[in-house]
């Protein structure tokens, strides 16, 4: 199974601080999600969406949801991160903001739409950050200090992470 759970592998955590132009990598992918992830989906119909990707994983339609809940939480932890000293962040429950009604039936178009606003304000913050920027940090209760860097390569794969589940259950469904 755990090929079709991490279709891009597992994260590894990269040892900060990053190179300028492993970064630019990152950020530029963050940038292109919301593209990545329209077209993933763009000709999906309901019955598609509702398929999991995986026997007992979400659904399509979830992944979507989960990447703007997530993301957006992604969002508000880097400017904390910038506004405090290494503040202490709240985790959530991804597996039950998943099974909320919103997240279970849903229409996605709300989604994309919120993540395209979100990654490109995101990426306007990304781009203003000076090199001890990076260098900041948030805590969280059960992964203790994430600096920035590792955050910014979390949320990079996680993007591709989740467009890999939706695009490979696509492909070997058809």
């Amino acid at each position: 199974m755990e090929d079709i759970r991490y279709p891009v592998g597992r994260f590894q955590p990269p040892a900060p601080p990053l190179s300028s132009a492993d970064r630019m990598r990152h950020i530029a992918e963050i940038d292109g999600l919301p593209v990545k992830l329209n077209k993933a989906v763009r000709d999906l119909n309901d019955a598609q969406l509702d398929t999991p990707y995986r026997p007992g994983g979400w659904t399509i339609r979830q992944i979507v949801h989960h990447l703007a809940d997530s993301h957006m939480n992604a969002y508000i932890r880097f400017r904390l991160a910038l506004t405090e000293h290494e503040p202490m962040i709240k985790p959530y429950d991804e597996a039950r903001w998943a099974e909320l009604d919103d997240a279970r039936t849903g229409p996605i178009d709300v989604s994309l739409s919120l993540l395209s606003a979100l990654h490109s304000r995101l990426v306007v913050l990304l781009h203003s950050l000076k090199p001890d920027d990076w260098l900041r940090a948030y805590h969280h209760p059960e992964r203790g200090v994430v600096p920035l860097d590792t955050a910014l390569a979390m949320y990079a794969w996680h993007g591709r992470h989740h467009v890999a589940h939706i695009t490979r259950r696509l492909h070997t469904h058809h």
